[in-house]
C-alpha cells in the first residue's frame, strides 16, 4: 500500500510538471526568441545566448506601441468597471428580487455569450456607425461588453443568491435602500467573485482581436493585439519576428502580474460555494 501511494504521488507530480511545462514553455520560448535577431531567429535555442534588447527598442520606435498599450489599458479598465457595475446591479435584481421570467431572462443573458463574435460582427458594425463611435475607443468598449457582461452577470448572480437572507432583512429593517444594501452589505462579501470576474473580463478585453481590427483604423488608436499583428513584411520570412515576440512579451507581463497578485482572490472566488456545510 505504501508503494502504491508513493507511485500515485510520483505520477501526480509528473502530471503537474507536464501541465506546467506545456503552459509556460510557449511564453518562455517567446522570451528567448525576443532576444534574437537575424538568422538566429530561425535556430532552435532553449536559453538566450545573448541578451539583445534591440527587438524591444524597435517595437516601440517603429510604431506607436506605447500608445497602443495605453489604448488597451484604457479600454480594458473601462470594460471591467462597466461590466462589474452593471453586473452587480443586474445580479442583485436577478438573484434577490423575485419576478416572473427571471430564470428565462438569466438563460437569455447566458445564451448571448454563446454566439461567436463573427455572427454579431455585421450588426455591431452598423450599430457603432449609427452611434458615431466608429474608429474610437468608446465604440470598442461598447462592443467588448457583449462577451464580458453576460459572463459577469451569470457568475455574480450565482454568488448573490448564496448570500444570507438575514443580512438583507436586517438591512431593510434598519431602513437601508437597495443601493446601500448592494454597496455596503453585499459588495464586501462579493470581493472574491468581483476579482475573479473582473480579471477574466480584463483578459478578454486585453486580448480581443476581431472587434479591434474591424472597428479601429488608425495606428494611434489601435490596441496591442492589432498593433502586434500589423508588424508586417512582404512575406512570412520578412516579418520582424523578433519585434513581434518582444511586443508579445511586453503585453503578456501585465496579465501575468495581475494573476500573481490576485491569485488567492481568484482561487477563493472560483471555489466559493463549491462546498456547503
Amino acid at each position: 500500500m505504501q508503494e502504491i501511494k508513493i507511485l500515485k504521488k510520483v505520477g501526480l507530480f509528473f502530471l503537474v510538471l507536464l501541465l506546467v511545462i506545456f503552459s509556460v514553455f510557449p511564453f518562455y520560448y517567446a522570451i528567448v526568441t525576443s532576444f534574437k535577431s537575424g538568422s538566429a531567429l530561425f535556430k532552435v535555442d532553449y536559453y538566450p545566448k545573448v541578451l539583445d534588447f534591440s527587438n524591444y527598442v524597435s517595437a516601440f520606435t517603429e510604431q506607436p506601441f506605447h500608445l497602443n498599450i495605453f489604448n488597451s489599458v484604457i479600454v480594458a479598465v473601462a470594460v471591467v468597471v462597466l461590466s462589474l457595475f452593471l453586473g452587480v446591479t443586474a445580479s442583485f435584481a436577478l438573484g434577490r428580487v423575485k419576478f416572473r421570467g427571471r430564470g428565462l431572462l438569466l438563460l437569455t443573458i447566458l445564451a448571448v455569450s454563446m454566439f461567436p463574435q463573427v455572427a454579431v460582427l455585421s450588426g455591431m458594425f452598423e450599430l457603432i456607425r449609427w452611434m458615431g463611435l466608429y474608429n474610437s475607443l468608446p465604440g470598442l468598449m461598447i462592443t467588448y461588453m457583449i462577451f464580458t457582461l453576460p459572463f459577469t452577470v451569470w457568475v455574480l448572480t450565482t454568488f448573490m443568491r448564496d448570500l444570507p437572507k438575514e443580512l438583507e432583512e436586517a438591512s431593510i429593517m434598519d431602513g437601508a435602500s437597495p443601493w446601500v444594501i448592494i454597496t455596503k452589505v453585499f459588495m464586501p462579501l462579493l470581493w472574491p467573485a468581483l476579482v475573479t470576474t473582473g480579471l477574466l473580463a480584463f483578459i478578454a478585453a486585453w486580448n480581443e482581436f476581431l472587434f479591434a481590427l474591424t472597428f479601429i483604423l488608425q495606428n494611434e488608436t489601435r490596441t496591442v493585439p492589432v498593433a502586434i499583428a500589423s508588424m508586417g513584411g512582404a512575406s512570412e520570412f520578412e516579418l520582424p519576428w523578433g519585434s513581434i515576440m518582444a511586443g508579445s512579451v511586453v503585453v503578456t507581463i501585465p496579465v501575468v502580474a495581475l494573476v500573481l497578485i490576485f491569485q488567492r482572490r481568484i482561487v477563493s472566488g472560483l471555489t466559493a460555494g463549491a462546498v456547503k456545510g
